[in-house]
């Protein structure tokens, strides 16, 4: 059975992590298919948007702790191996010019909540929770962090990296974690709608908006707007006659 489904509905590509057996934890084959499946939907030019989901209860349960056990400082390039691959996964969906939705239909806990925040929207179920529980397990919400305090406040971010208490979706909304709070059911309708949307932009438009708004958020303010005086000279050249 595959680890990632992918289906298409006109233009967005809906991308489901299948081990719903364990959560859809993310064991190295899993990381490996949601890189591939995001380069692929990058790469296919009728692919205007990605929807993210989980397959059963949970979106994501965050790393396979069965993988654990190898991950030693004895098997050191294993170590970095699995960490690379990780940091990887984390950030290549900014560099993306594609937007992504979460569709995040049910827990969402370490890695996995990272990946629910690094789409570039993120709609979560009612019954869901989010949460970064490493600290409880002597271990660090790491690569993760990267993201994390990027969406949110710093006493916020600070409370779920060292507390280790996960959220529900009306907190995570309150906090700005995520852009909506959807009913189980609705939750995919509602991600493919916000998804229909985007991939309606043009596509030069949209990919230029996405790159800037990654951009600016880690420039100054002077060389962000600078920044935006380029993009706005280059978009010209957007418009169609």
């Amino acid at each position: 059975m595959s680890e990632l489904l992918i289906e298409n509905r006109g233009a967005v590509r809906i991308l489901t992590m299948n081990r719903p057996e364990k959560r859809n934890a993310l064991n190295q084959a899993l990381t490996q298919a949601l890189l591939e499946g995001l380069r692929a939907a990058e790469a296919d030019d009728g692919v205007r948007a990605v929807v993210l989901t989980g397959a059963g209860v949970a979106f994501c349960a965050g790393a396979d702790l069965a993988e654990f056990k190898e991950l030693t400082p004895e098997n050191a390039q294993l170590v970095e191996r699995r960490a690379a691959l990780t940091m990887e996964l984390h950030g290549i969906f900014s560099q993306l010019s594609k937007p992504v939705v979460t569709a995040i239909n049910g827990a969402a806990m370490g890695g996995g909540a990272g990946l629910a925040l690094a789409g570039d929207v993120a709609l979560m179920a009612s019954g869901a929770k989010l949460g970064y529980p490493e600290v409880k397990h002597g271990i660090v919400a790491a690569v993760v962090m990267a993201n994390l305090v990027r969406n949110v406040g710093r006493k916020a971010a600070f409370e779920l990296v060292a507390g280790g208490e996960p959220v529900d979706a009306a907190r995570a909304l309150a906090l700005g974690l995520i852009n909506g709070v959807s009913a189980p059911d609705r939750l995919m309708a509602d991600a493919c709608a916000h998804a229909e949307k985007f991939a309606a932009v043009d596509r030069e438009a949209m990919a230029a908006t996405k790159a800037l708004f990654y951009r600016v958020f880690d420039l100054p303010f002077a060389q962000a707007l600078e920044a935006g005086r380029d993009v706005n000279k280059r978009m010209r050249a957007f418009r169609k006659p």
